[in-house]
């Protein structure tokens, strides 16, 4: 659950504050009881390897094809746009 928390607070008591997120813990920053920031555990993301990210990209087009509006790579092509 996301605790809300004031920027005196958060600045007096960052190491804690820290302390909490990598335990997994989130918080909102407030400035004058509204909310500015917030601080939640980094998450390291994966990296895709090349079959995936073509795997993924081959599912957008799917997703894509045909409907009026989406982007069509071919005819950007044809028109010499990068």
């Amino acid at each position: 659950m996301q605790q809300k928390i004031g920027t005196f607070e958060a600045k007096t008591h960052f190491s804690q504050l820290i302390e909490a997120v990598e335990s997994g813990a989130d918080f909102i920053i407030t400035k004058r009881g509204k909310p500015v920031a917030k601080i939640l555990p980094f998450k390291q993301e994966k990296e895709m390897t090349f079959k995936e990210a073509v795997e993924q990209l081959q599912e957008m087009r799917k997703l894509y094809r045909g409907k009026p509006g989406s982007f069509n790579i071919r005819e950007a092509i044809e028109e010499g746009r990068p």
